[in-house]
Formats: structure tokens, sequence, C-alpha cells
């Protein structure tokens, strides 16, 4: 008895740590906490005699249960957003939203939208290396590669996370979209149309496609005003938008869990945002390139 409770007094001291690796392999806290948890149930039924170094199996075991996870995900398919939608309510069931909120954010939404479109060893191998410093020899087994096949994993990964590279006259211009993408998501929170028409041109284009719109019709608005005022009906979700690079421009991702429901892509010119593309149709977010904002 007394052995056991030494061991779940060193595993609870790595529980913070083990819960951080499975939030960033799975995207879901409920998830990471019931990765977490099939962990310690491994480590009651293991001879601790047997482990020498507990830290690294714990790490090992957690990723092997997110990896199964993930490739359960896979195996299922992404399905419509209706079961999209389901699965999203079942876990809102056991789910604490201000503190998803928080974890979200504190990863960064636009990059649990990118590791989620990561193939399981992809996603394993970048987030081990990258976000916790494990070397690809420890990485290799926990996936079952190749030492040199992991860290090609890890560097593929890596690529889509980091988007297409842009040279300093492309960084100048990101740096002025992203002030202007969030001066327009600051007014759409206040209710500020005024603001909204100093940031969008004149003849400014919203272009919602079918999978947004009640009627499954696609809408096309035109004007700053109209625009605008549209801005402001919608702004209470806005609280749910966070800022990334779509499709190499700074634009808005609105992801759930890590799983990106609809996209806001903006398109500038002249220091103003001329066209704007809302899109939720899940084949044509799946084409999208996502990629998190320099934090």
């Amino acid at each position: 008895m007394e052995q056991h409770l030494r061991l779940a007094e060193r595993f609870e001291a790595s529980r913070a740590h083990l819960e951080a690796v499975a939030y960033r392999m799975l995207g879901s806290r409920m998830e990471a906490e019931d990765a977490v948890q099939e962990t310690w149930l491994r480590l009651a039924r293991a001879d601790a005699h047997d482990i020498t170094n507990l830290g690294g199996w714990l790490t090992t075991v957690v990723t092997r249960v997110c990896l199964d996870v993930l490739r359960a995900r896979r195996s299922r398919g992404e399905g419509s957003l209706e079961d999209q939608a389901g699965g999203l309510a079942a876990r809102d069931a056991r789910s604490d939203p201000e503190r998803e909120a928080a974890l979200a954010d504190a990863v960064g939404v636009a990059m649990l939208v990118v590791l989620d479109r990561l193939a399981p060893a992809e996603r394993v191998a970048f987030v081990l290396h990258d976000m916790f410093d494990l070397s690809f020899d420890e990485i290799a087994p926990i996936i079952d590669r190749s030492v040199d096949a992991a860290r090609q994993l890890a560097s593929r990964g890596r690529r889509r996370v980091r988007g297409e590279d842009v040279g300093t006259s492309g960084m100048r211009d990101r740096k002025r979209q992203r002030e202007i993408a969030h001066a327009y998501l600051q007014a759409s929170r206040t209710g500020d149309l005024a603001a909204l028409l100093t940031l969008l041109a004149p003849d400014v284009v919203l272009h919602v496609d079918a999978a947004a719109v009640p009627t499954g019709k696609a809408l096309e608005v035109q004007g700053a005003e109209a625009i605008g005022r549209r801005a402001l009906a919608y702004g209470a979700r806005a609280g749910d938008a966070r800022l990334a690079l779509v499709n190499g421009s700074v634009g808005f991702v609105v992801a759930p869990y890590g799983r990106l429901a609809f996209a806001l892509a903006f398109t500038f010119a002249d220091d103003r945002i001329v066209r704007v593309d809302l899109v939720a149709d899940p084949e044509r977010l799946h084409t999208l390139t996502v990629a998190p904002l320099d934090r």
C-alpha cells in the first residue's frame, strides 16, 4: 500500500506535464484528461520495479494512448458538419468552456487547427520534438519508426505549421494586415460601425458560402456599410474568432476544440479590406491553408 501511495504521488507530480502533452496531441481537454487517466491505469497495472525512468515511461505511454485516439479519428473520417456538431455537443457535456478556451489560447487556436490536419505520426513527432524537446532517438520507438523517419515526420509537420514563407515586404504587409484585422475584430465586438467603415473599402464585397447560410444558397453582399452592419449583427460570435493566416493572408478562424468550423479570409489593398470570404463548407475548409501568426 505504501509503495502504491508513493507511486501515485510521483504520478501526480507528472500530471500537469502529461496533460500538456495530451492536450497538444488531441486538442480536447476532456480527451486529454481521459488519456492521462488511462496512463495512470496502465501504471497501476505495471511492475514499477521494472521502470527505471518514470517520467520517460509516462510520456511514452500517454503519447501512445493519444496516437491510438488520433488513428481512430482518422479511420472514422471527418463526417458532415452535423456529425462534427454532434461530437462537440457530446464533449460539451463534460467540458468547461472557459478552461477549454484558455487552453486553446495558450497553445494557439490556429496551431490546433494545423495540428488537427497533420497525420497522427506527424503530429506526434512534431509535438514531442518541437514543443517538448524530445530527441528523435526517444520519439522513434514511440511511433514505431526509424530515427530518420521520425525526423522527416517532424519536419513535414513543421512546414505545415509555419505556412508559406514570405519575403521582407510580405512581412511588412502581414504586420499591417494584422493591425487591420485586429481593429475589425474589436470594432465588431464593440459595435463600432464608424471604425469598421474606416477599415472597409467602399466597394468591398462579402461572399458567404452556402454552408453558412440558412437558405443553403451562397450569399454576396456589396458595400462597406452593408457589410459593416452585418459584421455588427454577428459581433457576439466574434468572441470565438482568433486571428490566423488563411491562405497566406491575415484572417480569422473559429475552431472549437481545434476543429475548424469556419474561416474568414480577407483580401487587402491600400490598407483596407476589399473582399471578405466566409468559408464554412467542409470541403472548402479542408483546402484552406491555415497557419498560426507569430505570437
